[in-house]
């Protein structure tokens, strides 16, 4: 990761935390120590945080409303009728019998009641998916262990990545935080990504969930250009932009 992708996100972690520690930091961007306490420093100089024993506060008046901290069961709950139509289907193209893999993507997450009485293999990194498919009586999950990021109820690391990369699934269904118009697909957490890529080497067919509000949406880090997804599932047609992607890539848009 670039040093000015890291200031970027650990500038948006302390606005969302208020007080984030070395260690921490170092754990979630996966980078050492030192290279989290060099960042602190330059952040600190340049007035975008504290600098403080340990780890770093937001400055006064810059930490976010509560109003916007919500969990992702909170997100998930409040599923647009948008989502509920790409999550419809997304689940049209899992077959019986399929080991699939969910993403912690909250359009991702509003497949799981469709999936409840079908008989799969559920890999997923997200406990959210894992509570909403636990009691499904032909439902198998596989449980990507690894750090727990509990706003957002999914499991990051180096072991998550790991677990990972020992399974193979038949479909990846994946959420973004935004799709640019070059194409490029991307996320505004950086221990997301190597989960959503790792996702998508394991895949046999993968498809990107994005509801017309992420294009462009927003997100700062590129997990992979759109030509690499089997599909694109959205709610709407024509884009919002036209997507321009380079000569001789192309992606099959699905709509409900």
């Amino acid at each position: 990761m670039l040093s000015e992708e890291r200031h970027q996100a650990i500038t948006a972690v302390i606005h969302r935390r208020g007080t984030v520690t070395v260690a921490a930091l170092s754990t979630e961007l996966g980078v050492s120590e030192a290279t989290i306490r060099r960042d602190l420093d330059v952040l600190d100089e340049a007035g975008s945080l504290r600098r403080v024993r340990g780890g770093a506060t937001a400055r006064r008046g810059s930490v976010r409303p509560e109003a916007d901290l919500r969990s992702f069961a909170d997100v998930a709950g409040s599923a647009t009728a948008a989502k509920q139509s790409i999550a419809a289907r997304a689940c049209a193209q899992v077959r019986d019998g399929e080991v699939i893999a969910l993403d912690i993507g909250t359009t991702v997450a509003a497949m799981c009641p469709l999936l409840a009485e079908r008989s799969l293999t559920v890999v997923t990194a997200s406990l959210a998916v894992v509570r909403s498919l636990a009691a499904a009586p032909g439902v198998d999950i596989v449980i990507l262990g690894g750090l727990l990021r509990p706003n957002y109820d999914s499991m990051v690391g180096t072991l998550t990545e790991s677990a990972l990369g020992q399974v193979r699934v038949d479909r990846a269904f994946l959420g973004t935080a935004g799709v640019r118009p070059d194409g490029a697909v991307l996320d505004s957490t950086p221990s997301e990504v190597p989960i959503k890529r790792g996702l998508l080497e394991v895949a046999a067919a993968s498809y990107l969930l994005a509801d017309h509000e992420k294009f462009p949406g927003s997100g700062f880090l590129e997990i992979a250009p759109l030509s690499r997804f089997t599909a694109l599932i959205t709610d709407r047609s024509p884009l919002p932009f036209d997507i321009v992607l380079p000569e001789g890539e192309d992606v099959e848009v699905l709509l409900p």
